[in-house]
């Protein structure tokens, strides 16, 4: 069996040789080189041709986002960043995601090694992951040339509809990529997109100075509005409850659901007995089949359902599931999945 090479970025020698033995140990994947900064990475791509390449943010002589950007630019390659978990990290990773990076993984501040060991099943995930991914040329000067416009002449008649929205890996561009075409007047959304606790704040900052309706994390107990979108927590499942004539958000700290906690299953299968058939299920790229069952569970309820289709998905994991599940009632490339959530709620 050929195994998938892995070339490591990163300036931490202790991080390097971590990441090495982490990818060492995995039966399907091998270091082919391990470089401490962008320039030398340069050359061992030449040499190397990885599958996918991990790449630190913050490193000497040339930064993580600056060599990104001229890898997918001019050698389009399955990258997974490197990230602490910070504000100011979770930023530059989420502009590292919008310059065609596949995943992140979240290194540790304290305990280093300890906490990278811990982070051995998720990293040879993520690399597999991304070496599957569809990935494209572009640059951070494209990708804002193509950023797309909310669409008009949708007037809803009702607040009683709420658009439900899973996703996963691929899923930020995905996400930013619905809800910029969604009008101002659009009905309540809530969100259920992987992201650890520490992203998921910078994450919804960034979809609202985007987007036309108003992003926020969501909190618990808020009454959801019209025009308004909300992510949930990296902390927490979010789920939806009603109270006399309106709808409200609820955080719950459950156990994890498929591994995830946000899961969209959760999302999914609140919607299912609170909203029926006054909700719509939006199924987005990512791997796994987190959301398949509680699309069903809206289906089955009356919900309208929707799953991205595989040829502009990243990664045609959690759609594909519910596809398979019978899930879906239509299947719909990304670029018009907001126009047939509109088209059905008019």
């Amino acid at each position: 069996m050929l195994k998938l090479k892995v070339l490591i970025v990163d300036d931490s020698a202790l991080i390097r040789s971590l990441m090495t033995q982490i990818v060492n140990s995995q039966p399907d994947m091998e270091v082919v080189g391990a470089a401490p900064d962008p320039i030398a990475a340069r050359e061992l791509i030449k040499q190397t041709n990885p599958d996918v390449v991990t790449l630190d943010v913050e490193m000497p002589r040339m930064n993580g986002l600056e060599f990104l950007e001229k890898l997918m630019r001019l050698r389009p390659t399955p990258v997974v960043m490197v990230s602490t978990l910070t504000e100011t990290g979770s930023d530059v990773t989420l502009k590292a995601l919008e310059l065609g990076a596949v995943d992140f993984i979240s290194k540790p501040k304290l305990g280093v090694s300890e906490g990278m060991a811990e982070l051995e099943h998720e990293i040879g995930e993520k690399i597999r992951t991304a070496a599957r991914a569809r990935i494209h040329r572009h640059s951070l000067g494209q990708a804002r040339a193509d950023a797309p416009k909310p669409l008009a002449g949708h007037i809803l008649s009702t607040t009683e509809k709420i658009v439900f929205i899973g996703s996963s890996t691929g899923g930020t561009e995905a996400l930013k990529e619905v809800l910029s075409r969604m009008p101002a007047n659009s009905p309540a959304i809530l969100m259920t997109q992987h992201m650890p606790e520490s992203f998921t704040k910078s994450f919804a900052a960034r979809l609202n100075s985007l987007s036309a309706v108003t992003v926020t994390e969501a909190v618990d107990n808020e009454r959801i509005l019209p025009g308004h979108a909300y992510l949930a927590p990296g902390h927490s499942h979010l789920l939806v409850r009603k109270s006399g004539a309106y709808y409200y958000t609820e955080l719950s700290r459950a156990e994890p659901v498929n591994r995830h906690r946000p899961s969209v299953d959760v999302l999914f299968e609140s919607a299912a007995k609170v909203v029926g058939q006054n909700a719509v299920a939006v199924i987005l790229t990512g791997m796994g089949k987190d959301g398949a069952a509680g699309m069903l569970q809206m289906r089955e309820a009356g919900a309208y359902t929707i799953a991205q289709d595989e040829a502009s998905c990243v990664v045609y994991g959690m759609p594909k599931a519910a596809i398979e599940l019978g899930a879906a009632h239509e299947i719909v490339s990304l670029p018009n999945i907001a126009a047939r959530v509109l088209e059905h709620l008019k």
